[in-house]
């Protein structure tokens, strides 16, 4: 799915999303459970793509005037 079509409400969605699968996977890390490490730097990655869209979002509205 290409990211930069998403609402404003499914990019949210999907940013609290990811920031949740973020934090099982870092709990899963810290109490030593079964969990595949790339995961987690996917997750980030995913995260930063996210959180820059948002930004463009934002930063368009603004400056559009």
């Amino acid at each position: 799915e290409d990211i930069k079509t998403l609402t404003n409400d499914e990019l949210s969605k999907e940013i609290l999303k990811v920031k949740k699968s973020l934090f099982d996977l870092r709990f899963k890390k810290s109490t030593r459970q079964a969990f595949k490490p790339h995961e987690i730097k996917h997750a980030k990655h995913r995260l930063a793509q996210l959180l820059t869209v948002e930004h463009q979002k934002i930063l368009n509205t603004i400056f559009s005037d």
